[in-house]
This record gives structure tokens, C-alpha cells and sequence, in this order.
């Protein structure tokens, strides 16, 4: 038996989410899915749950949508729900040897759903010019594959550090002078075009260029995943708190909403999503 059957056969996944439309906007255009899926089957999962990673892969993403009217909640559900299409048949690649082609398999499930975003925003007056954010984190034995666009977010917490660190790049200008050490975290969370994005699904974008990404995991590990409203009410060093609470009352409620109660507390102003995934 080789090491990732071995992991796959020693672990679960515990997953916690929340969402909600905050203190300001008329309406959710954040959404989140959860599935459990091979080549022949896909379960969708509720929001809270625990599972065994044995027989069947698991997939989580968040997508935050834009557009007017309600062309933005529109468009984040066709974004998560292209996944559930698209993950089985990359399943049935996959078994052929992921780690070659992985990169090659989110690109393409990233591209097909900008390409069916950008049509309905072309058939539609409504949904006219309608984007969205996608982060997806596909859980196979032994590693996590990720897929990300725009400015939601995939934090890695591990169960050895106190220190959570951002898997994806936020893809404004704001995060590229982050990342590179041009401002603060202080800075880039006032700056005045912290949410003016510069790649996006669907809109009148021309070519998608996701972020892909691997890591390894181990029991204790966090995964966090998450829309741009929570991180507008949460420094890093708040989610360490709240992903492992030292309280043991606090530590047996749903986490994700725990996540968006400290951020709506904060701030509002946006649709607030979080999606909680701890290797158990």
C-alpha cells in the first residue's frame, strides 16, 4: 500500500459552513458547495458534515459573484455547480496519474466555466457583464489540489504552526503589492482599490489564467475558504483564534459561523461566506 492509500485510509474530513448577506446588501451573492464524488457518482454535502477520504474524493469552493440585478448571485451558483459537472470526468483522468496533469485539469475546469458564465452574460440583458470569483479545494488521498480566481480566499492552518498562510493570490493590484512587500496588512485592507479585481470568471475577460496549486496534508491540518466579506472583518492572526479556539464550548459550535459572527461584528459591509475543512 503506498502512503497517500495509507492517509486516505487513516483519515476523515470534518466540514463546517456558513454564509450570509451581511449588514448592507439586499441580497447573498456569495455561494459554497460541497461534494463528495468518483468517476461514476457525486453526493452534494450539507453544510456541516464528516466523512472517511476512502472510495471517493472530496471537493469544497467558494465563489462570490458580481453583476447587476441579481445576475451576481446568478452567476456564483453556475460557478459552483460547473464543478459538480466538471470534477467526475477530471476523477476519471486523474485515475490515469494526477500528479502529472492536475494543473492541466483545474485549468481546463476554470476555463469551461468562464466560457458558460460569459455566454449566459452575452444571451441575457440581466446578466449582462456578470463575473465571479471561484476558489475550489479538491481533497484526493494524501493532497489537496487547488484551483483559484479573483479575491475569495484558500487559508492552509497546520496542525504544527500558529501561523495561517494564504494559498491563494488575491488578484488585484492590492494583493500584488502585498505579496510583495510594497504595504502592510494594515494598508492593503483599507486601501481604496483593495476590490477592484483584475482576473475574474466570465465578464468581458478573454482568457482565464488560474492559480493552481498543491499541498500535502496530515491530521490537524485546517483548510479555510472563504469570500473577500470575511477577511474585511478579520485580521490572520483573528482566524488562528477562530479556527482553534482554546475554549471547548466554542470549539463545539460550527466554527464557520463563528467566522462570519466575528467578521459581521466588524464590519458588514459585503456577503460573508466561510468553508471550514479540519483532517481528522
Amino acid at each position: 500500500m503506498n502512503h497517500s492509500k495509507e492517509v486516505a485510509a487513516s483519515v476523515s474530513l470534518k466540514w463546517h459552513g456558513w454564509t450570509d448577506r451581511g449588514k448592507v446588501r439586499p441580497n447573498n451573492e456569495d455561494s459554497f458547495l460541497g461534494l463528495q464524488f468518483n468517476s461514476h457518482e457525486v453526493h452534494h454535502l450539507g453544510r456541516i458534515g464528516e466523512a472517511p477520504l476512502t472510495n471517493l474524493d472530496f471537493a469544497f469552493a467558494v465563489s462570490d459573484g458580481m453583476g447587476g440585478a441579481r445576475a451576481g448571485d446568478f452567476a456564483s451558483r453556475i460557478a459552483v455547480e460547473k464543478i459538480t459537472q466538471l470534477l467526475p470526468r477530471s476523477f476519471k483522468q486523474a485515475a490515469m496519474g494526477l500528479e502529472a496533469g492536475f494543473e492541466d485539469m483545474l485549468t481546463e475546469l476554470f476555463g469551461e466555466t468562464h466560457r458558460a458564465l460569459a455566454y449566459v452574460g452575452s444571451c441575457y440583458e440581466e446578466c449582462h457583464g456578470m463575473e465571479a470569483t471561484l476558489s475550489l479545494c479538491w481533497f484526493a488521498p494524501g493532497r489537496m489540489y487547488f484551483g483559484h480566481i479573483g479575491d475569495s480566499r484558500i487559508y492552509y492552518l497546520p496542525a504544527k504552526s500558529e501561523q495561517v498562510k494564504q494559498l491563494s493570490h488575491d488578484d488585484t493590484h492590492v494583493g500584488w503589492l502585498f505579496r510583495n512587500g510594497k504595504i502592510n496588512e494594515r494598508e492593503a485592507r483599507t486601501h481604496p482599490r483593495r476590490n477592484v479585481l483584475q482576473k475574474a470568471l466570465g465578464g468581458s475577460n478573454q482568457f482565464v489564467e488560474p492559480q493552481v496549486g498543491v499541498v500535502g496534508y496530515e491530521p490537524g491540518d485546517v483548510f479555510l475558504l472563504c469570500s473577500d466579506g470575511l477577511t474585511e472583518g478579520l485580521y490572520d492572526h483573528h482566524l488562528v483564534d477562530l479556527l482553534r479556539p482554546g475554549d471547548a464550548a466554542a470549539a463545539d459550535a460550527n466554527p464557520a459561523q463563528r467566522l462570519v459572527a466575528a467578521s459581521l461584528a466588524n464590519s458588514g459591509r459585503d456577503n460573508t461566506t466561510a468553508l471550514m475543512i479540519q483532517v481528522v
